[in-house]
């Protein structure tokens, strides 16, 4: 009788076994991290919007949408012809302005001569006081005439100046190497400067593709934990499993988004000297991974391993046994275990059920090692 109740508490009566994954607490890199409460946006340092600096005809457009520019390139020229009239007639009005100054020049020197002349002859008592103060005064004209005619001059070079500068306005070049982003105009139409006070969208938008950076917003609760230089881990949706190296460049001082009870400010991170994919480009999403502190040979376990309390669920002797631990930097894939476990201790990372508890006899799958 008594072995055949030890039979069926061995077999019939048997708890069954939980099935379990675990996986070995190892020693590896933990880092304190940081992330973005909302999906950042790459954008670019270098960008410019530029509209000709006066009205006139369209007369060229060498670029079009998606070219590539070197800097001084010309992207838009206006008919000109009206402008380079108003150069030449500033330069015929210098020429004789400075024609006119050297006429003044010679009869101021030639009055100064003749002024000597009676100022010696006077003496001797050959010429009157009449005539003496006669080219004295005639002195003192022809020289102030000949200042006049000097500031003319510098008057007829800066008109010469500014009509330049008005003919360099119909010719838009790239400020810097870069990519056309829009062209709005086309040959043959007229296109005029915005007046004050009024947005008119500029004719060709460039931006630099090389001179990237993300701007993503960070969780008040969190900022005072960030500064300048931090280093980051920029991962974007167009290059799933893939990550680039970057550092924290300015943090606002502000709140600049605020929605109901959330509060976040701006972060701003800029990728690293490494060369990145030509296809990464302004206006793609990513995400920011601050990396606050990290320690390269930590003890570590999944973070999903860890319960609530620090409390960990090991293998041994084929039951569960709950585990208190003191845990150290942690992020949402690993953390640090500072005490209560050792390197290859096995951990249960299967919780999602609620037969997986302490005391439940288990078993571990040969492929449910991890």
């Amino acid at each position: 009788m008594a072995l055949g109740i030890a039979v069926l508490r061995l077999t019939v009566l048997r708890p069954e076994l939980v099935p379990v994954s675990v996986q070995e607490v190892e020693v590896g890199r933990v880092e304190d991290t940081v992330v973005n409460s909302r999906a950042g946006t790459v954008q670019s340092r270098r960008r410019s919007g530029m509209s000709p600096g006066l009205a006139g005809l369209v007369r060229e457009i060498p670029v079009r949408k998606g070219a590539r520019v070197k800097a001084g390139e010309v992207l838009l020229r206006l008919d000109d012809r009206e402008y380079q009239a108003q150069v030449q007639l500033a330069e015929r009005g210098l020429e004789a302005a400075r024609a006119v100054a050297e006429q003044a020049r010679a009869e101021a020197r030639h009055a100064q001569r003749q002024a000597q002349r009676a100022q010696k002859l006077a003496q001797d008592e050959v010429v009157s006081e009449n005539t003496l103060e006669f080219d004295r005064t005639r002195a003192l004209t022809t020289q102030a005439a000949a200042g006049a005619a000097e500031a003319r001059v510098r008057e007829a070079e800066a008109a010469l100046e500014v009509a330049r500068a008005t003919l360099a306005k119909a010719v838009i070049t790239a400020p810097f190497d870069g990519v056309v982003l829009e062209v709005t105009t086309e040959v043959g139409e007229w296109i005029s400067p915005s007046p004050p006070g009024v947005f008119i969208p500029p004719v060709v938008d460039l931006i630099d593709p090389t001179a990237l950076y993300v701007s993503a917003p960070i969780d008040e609760a969190d900022v005072a934990r960030l500064r300048v230089g931090l280093p980051v881990r920029i991962t974007l949706d167009a290059f799933r499993g893939q990550s680039f190296a970057g550092q924290v460049t300015y943090l606002s001082s502000f709140v600049e988004t605020r929605q109901e009870q959330n509060r976040t400010l701006r972060v701003e991170a800029e990728f690293g000297a490494t060369a990145l994919p030509a296809n990464i480009l302004p206006g793609l999403s990513a995400d920011l991974e601050v990396i606050l502190d990290a320690r390269a040979e930590a003890v570590r376990i999944p973070t999903y391993a860890l319960l609530e309390n620090d409390r960990v669920l090991v293998v041994q002797g084929g039951r569960l046994v709950e585990q208190r631990v003191v845990t150290g930097l942690q992020n949402w894939s690993y953390t640090e275990i500072a005490s209560g476990l050792s390197a290859g201790a096995q951990v249960v990372i299967s919780l999602d059920r609620p037969e997986v508890k302490a005391g439940a006899r288990v078993e571990v799958a040969p492929e449910a090692r991890r």
